[in-house]
């Protein structure tokens, strides 16, 4: 039963209440180049921006691992709970592109034991977010100890 599948998510959409949604739209969609796929407006205030971010992957991090990845990324500088993380494919230019438009850098690129280039940001909507530079492929890091799934 514990490998039975019940349900399967199709999507993965994170929801953000941003208290300047015009400054969050123009970072998201114009610095990070997410296409922007649907916007509603109920008149007013009330508006909502649905941006696409490409893959979509969930990380679960145990409290160990998550004050390590703290530790590697950002010099120990805790990040809250929930941290978005964009790939992208120059962690050092997306850094400089978002600092240009506002947002504040915590820590510069750095290379992580996990074979990343990540930096840390402090964004628009009040996000905490790194940008990561895969420097391997997959297959790369698959041949490393400890890399792997828990699958059996």
């Amino acid at each position: 039963m514990a490998n039975e599948k019940i349900t399967k998510v199709r999507q993965l959409r994170v929801v953000v209440e941003a208290q300047d949604y015009d400054e969050a739209v123009r970072f998201y969609r114009d610095v990070l180049g997410m296409d922007e796929i649907a916007a509603f407006s109920e008149g007013g205030d009330d508006r909502v921006a649905i941006l696409e971010a490409g893959r979509a992957t969930f990380e679960i991090a145990s409290p160990a691992h998550k004050v390590e990845i703290d530790r590697v990324e950002a010099g120990g500088a805790p990040s809250p709970k929930i941290r978005i993380a964009f790939e992208v494919d120059d962690a050092e230019a997306a850094t400089r592109d978002a600092e240009e438009v506002g947002a504040t850098v915590v820590a510069e690129p750095v290379l992580t034991p996990w074979m990343s280039l990540n930096s840390r940001l402090e964004a628009p909507a009040g996000l905490t977010i790194t940008f990561f530079q895969e420097t391997e492929d997959s297959h790369e890091r698959a041949e490393r100890e400890g890399f792997g799934t828990n699958e059996t």
